[in-house]
């Protein structure tokens, strides 16, 4: 029955779908004393400019986010993309293409990231492979894979089994997709600066560009005002990788610092980004 409901939710117009969520970020803020203090210190700590407005709008677009996934992963792959009016930067999937190179997508918690990974698996001509963790609502996974392994999407767990599977995609010159901004488990991380302050920063999404020689281009799906959709954009990275574990962090979380600094009330500032993971070393002070 709550399968049910959640898919006629995610028929509806994605207007409504963002006004119900915005009243529920509102509703959240207020209710939820820990994730209040979260998600305003971390906007706080990332010091940009007008951190009043960009906290109110920041409180709407964390709801907005919750109720769109329903949307992304409840509505045919071909309705989820209709809804970007606009794609800035395919012409570097392009490029990597034709020269017969594999793709490493890289996409933060930001905007519509699972609107975005649809988008870009509908235009591939091979499949996307996303590594993913299981949500904490136990009942919402099925939903969620049943949304993502679609057409052209694949998954991939966040284990070493996953990680094989992501390895064999990039030397089938396929497409792979992470999030480069989830804390990895200890041993699979190092320290690295992320808007000031020390974060545990992922290593597998470097060692997989060095290894495969993947074209890694960052993306996001920015969302329009008043319902009117999204808007994909793709960069490539800047700079590179070079194999050492601290430059690698640290390079990482520029472009991802980069992106974010393009929407920035559209990043989930309430995800706990400066926790120390079981068994990880404490964190030390690293250049801003």
């Amino acid at each position: 029955m709550l399968t049910l409901l959640l898919k006629l939710l995610a028929r509806c117009p994605l207007f409504l779908l963002h006004a119900a969520g915005s009243l529920a970020g509102v509703l959240v803020w207020l209710l939820d004393g820990n994730y209040r203090r979260r998600l305003a210190d971390n906007l706080r700590q990332a010091n940009l400019p007008d951190y009043t407005y960009l906290l109110a709008d920041s409180i709407s677009q964390h709801g907005k986010g919750a109720l769109e996934l329903l949307l992304a992963w409840g509505r045919p792959a071909d309705a989820v993309s209709r809804l970007v009016r606009q794609c800035e930067g395919w012409q570097h999937v392009e490029a990597a293409i034709a020269a017969q190179q594999s793709i490493l997508f890289v996409t933060p918690h930001l905007g519509g990231f699972d609107i975005a990974g649809r988008y870009v698996s509908s235009r591939l001509p091979y499949p996307l492979t996303a590594m993913y963790r299981p949500p904490k609502l136990k009942w919402l996974e099925p939903l969620m894979q049943a949304g993502r392994e679609r057409d052209n999407g694949r998954t991939a767990p966040a284990t070493a089994a996953g990680v094989r599977i992501l390895m064999k995609a990039l030397k089938s010159r396929e497409a792979t997709v992470i999030l480069p901004d989830q804390a990895p488990g200890a041993g699979d991380g190092v320290w690295a600066s992320f808007f000031g302050k020390p974060a545990y920063t992922m290593t597998l999404l470097p060692r997989l560009a060095h290894a495969t020689h993947a074209a890694v281009l960052f993306f996001f799906a920015e969302r329009l005002s008043w319902g009117r959709g999204y808007r994909v954009h793709i960069f490539p990275m800047q700079g590179s990788f070079d194999g050492d574990r601290q430059r690698d962090a640290e390079t990482l979380n520029r472009n991802v610092e980069a992106l974010i600094r393009l929407a920035p009330a559209q990043y989930l500032w309430s995800y706990n980004r400066y926790k120390q993971p079981a068994g990880a070393p404490p964190a030390q002070q690293v250049p801003a």
